[in-house]
């Protein structure tokens, strides 16, 4: 018997899975987010989420054993990088917060038949919405088809059957967290034939 435990104890175990981690913002590995753009972010993110593996990162002792490898000319160069790394993802968040500020979200109602009616909404995209979802999660609540369909202009755009422009309106408001100034409702009647 203790021959068999000594003959278990030196066999080879079978090799055991890694656990990696995984950034939730750029779902990048850690250690390479700061190849991805978002480095602020997900320096926060492993902060709030993996704070062990945040301080073998980026505490001062770890940057410290990594500047100290480098010559000084690369020194100055990592530093001017970060810098203009920083400054280019502060001008990006900057930019992408002001243009979801003036984007416009368009409810119009379109007359099909004589009292026949479909809610057509474009816009939701510059706000991070998924539109495939968001016709989805439609369909279910107003128990209609919806789907999403492209524009004469090349976007795309919700279209709900029935006229649900109101219900639409307030959901846009309340659920997406889209400011009312930001939402415009028309009435679209179809031309009558010639």
């Amino acid at each position: 018997m203790a021959s068999e435990a000594a003959a278990s104890e030196t066999a080879p175990s079978e090799p055991q899975a890694r656990h990696i981690i995984y950034c939730g913002v750029c779902t990048l590995p850690p250690e390479y987010c700061e190849f991805g753009g978002t480095a602020k972010k997900c320096k926060e993110w492993l902060e709030k989420n993996h704070a062990d593996m945040h301080e073998k990162l980026y505490s001062e002792e770890a940057v410290a054993a990594t500047m100290s490898t480098l010559s000084l000319d690369a020194q100055k160069r990592a530093a001017k990088d970060s810098q203009k790394k920083e400054a280019k993802a502060a001008a990006a968040e900057a930019k992408a917060a002001e243009t979801k500020a003036q984007a416009q979200v368009l409810i119009k109602r379109v007359e099909r038949n004589k009292r026949k009616y479909v809610t057509a909404v474009s816009g939701l995209e510059a706000h991070g919405m998924d539109l495939k979802k968001v016709a989805k999660e439609w369909g279910k609540k107003f128990a209609t088809g919806s789907s999403v369909t492209k524009t004469a202009s090349g976007s795309e755009e919700v279209v709900v059957q029935g006229d649900n422009s109101d219900e639409i309106f307030d959901w846009v408001v309340d659920v997406a967290g889209v400011p009312e100034a930001n939402v415009d409702c028309i009435e679209d009647k179809k031309k009558k034939g010639a």
